[in-house]
């Protein structure tokens, strides 16, 4: 999905909330992965966490019927505008924190922080997609973190579908990164929280 490509990024990168943007070939395969299962096209798709908008530019690039990012940086919001109009797609941009939007929508995306700077700071993004998923949860998280998501999908009832490693190469992006990339261990998740009709 070559439009990812032109989504820009964070200008200056906050490390403590964790501002990374979603490789290309990742969202590309997230993205990929709610269309076959059909949770994209015509549905009402919610990423949190959304950064620049690329999960959620992709997401409208792929026929969703209305996609909202809800993100608390006013400037990557900013941002995340300017990548839609250019990628020619309608999306709304919510600002505030994840935890505080309580509006449900059909199909939650989301690549929330891994916790690598504040230790559970994925959580209140997972607490969220369980609460306001009506149908599936798609997402991202370290390979660490399988036992706390089985756990939360266990207790609000909800389906693992699949979950698979997905490469990730993460690029310098904060002052303390010292190589030009590094490879990390991550999972993409599919989980379906819409219970099944009897």
């Amino acid at each position: 999905m070559r439009a990812l490509d032109r989504v820009a990024g964070f200008p200056d990168p906050d490390a403590a909330s964790e501002q990374v943007v979603t490789p290309s070939d990742a969202a590309a395969d997230l993205l990929y992965e709610a269309l076959a299962r059909g949770d994209l096209e015509g549905r009402t798709v919610l990423d949190l966490g959304s950064g620049t908008g690329r999960l959620a530019i992709g997401a409208a690039l792929l026929g969703a019927r209305e996609v909202v990012g809800v993100e608390r940086d006013p400037e990557a919001s900013r941002i995340a505008q300017e990548n839609a109009d250019r990628a020619g797609v309608e999306c709304v941009w919510v600002e505030g924190a994840v935890a505080d939007y309580d509006r449900p929508a059909e199909t939650v995306l989301m690549n929330p922080p891994f916790g690598a700077q504040r230790k559970h700071a994925d959580a209140p993004f997972w607490n969220r997609a369980f609460a306001l998923a009506e149908r599936a949860i798609y997402a991202f998280s370290l390979a660490e973190s399988r036992t706390f998501i089985a756990r939360q999908a266990l207790a609000r009832a909800a389906r693992i579908e699949t979950t698979r490693p997905v490469r990730w190469e993460l690029p310098a992006t904060f002052p303390h990164h010292r190589k030009p990339r590094v490879s990390l261990s991550v999972d993409l998740w599919v989980l379906r929280t819409e219970k099944p009709h009897r």
